[in-house]
């Protein structure tokens, strides 16, 4: 059963002035939503190179929010008590199309967000991502693994980019005493998410509904772990509130594993589609598997997934139904 995230406030804060860098993205948008719903006033910050204004319709009529369009590479000055930084393409073909820019959202970017930080004296979350592991040799991957991240290939802007990000606010914290919370995202699915992000989730649905062939790089063997993005915003509400202060990185993501291939077979039963899984060669740095270790959040948080691969299928499912009968229905009314 899935609950909406704006009933999941079990943790009460005062009301608060917060920028949300990435705000109009899959993630950024729902984070929006449930800092709202808290009673915060928002300021939503997005360049819309891959973030959309559609995922934000819902939330115009608050008169706490509001939308900015800025990139962060630019700096900014604004006060706010708190920072959370979402800001940065997620799938491989949207940060493989410009990787310097990439790499300048990652540094830069995170730069400018932890100088405003420390201006304003506010509370800094740094969205990580798994990839800072690579393709790992130690599975389940744990906070304290170091990783095996390739620094000169196709995914380099954003796996050395993420790492460098969690140095500039590792530095930021011990030199200038800057809050930060940095959380390590894994596979994360669900409403909002882009048709044409190029993740596995997305790709498959959207393929199955077209009943066009699902395509599955290398044999399928190749394993991910598949959170629900209320689960991720519930563990990112309680990283930034803990009363723990945790200034380490902290993975939040769903410890069940599946194949690729099974994950395909199942969407495609799932809809009832007619459509065949064909295979293509492995991307380059592609990894092998990808599993989190959960423990930190589980013990320090009182975190974990609580949602079900297949009720989150479902949900994200009924997404791109209504996502492709409205885009047919604008073709139609066009012809």
């Amino acid at each position: 059963m899935i609950s909406n995230i704006s009933n999941g406030n079990s943790l009460n804060t005062s009301a608060r002035r917060i920028l949300v860098a990435g705000g109009a993205g899959f993630l950024g948008s729902h984070l929006c939503e449930r800092l709202l719903n808290q009673g915060h006033s928002v300021v939503c910050l997005d360049n819309l190179s891959t973030g959309r204004m559609e995922n934000l319709s819902h939330l115009l009529s608050f008169d706490r929010f509001s939308f900015v369009r800025h990139d962060i590479v630019a700096s900014l000055d604004l006060p706010v008590d708190e920072i959370y930084n979402l800001a940065c393409p997620a799938s491989p073909p949207h940060y493989q199309a410009d990787p310097i820019h990439t790499m300048k959202t990652n540094v830069i970017g995170s730069l400018n967000l932890l100088e405003l930080a420390t201006r304003y004296q506010a509370r800094i979350f740094q969205a990580s991502t798994s990839e800072v592991y690579g393709d790992p040799h130690v599975h389940p991957q744990p906070e304290h693994y170091w990783g095996n991240v390739n620094s000169f290939g196709p995914r380099s802007c954003y796996d050395e980019g993420k790492r460098s990000a969690e140095t500039l606010f590792h530095d930021f914290h011990q030199q200038h005493g800057v809050d930060i919370r940095v959380v390590r995202i894994f596979n994360t699915y669900g409403p909002r998410m882009r048709p044409d992000d190029g993740r596995v989730v997305s790709n498959f649905i959207v393929q199955a509904l077209k009943g066009e062939d699902i395509t599955v790089y290398g044999d399928g063997s190749q394993t991910r772990s598949f959170c629900y993005v209320n689960d991720l915003i519930e563990g990112f509400h309680r990283l930034m509130y803990s009363p723990n202060a945790i200034h380490t990185p902290v993975n939040i993501g769903n410890p069940d594993e599946f194949t690729v291939g099974a994950l395909a077979e199942q969407i495609i039963d799932m809809i009832g589609s007619r459509s065949k899984v064909v295979h293509r060669p492995l991307p380059v740095d592609d990894p092998r598997q990808r599993r989190p270790d959960i423990e930190v959040a589980k013990r320090e948080l009182g975190w974990q997934p609580t949602v079900e691969l297949a009720d989150g299928l479902r949900s994200t499912i009924a997404y791109f139904e209504r996502q492709l009968a409205k885009r047919t229905g604008k073709l139609a009314a066009a012809a």
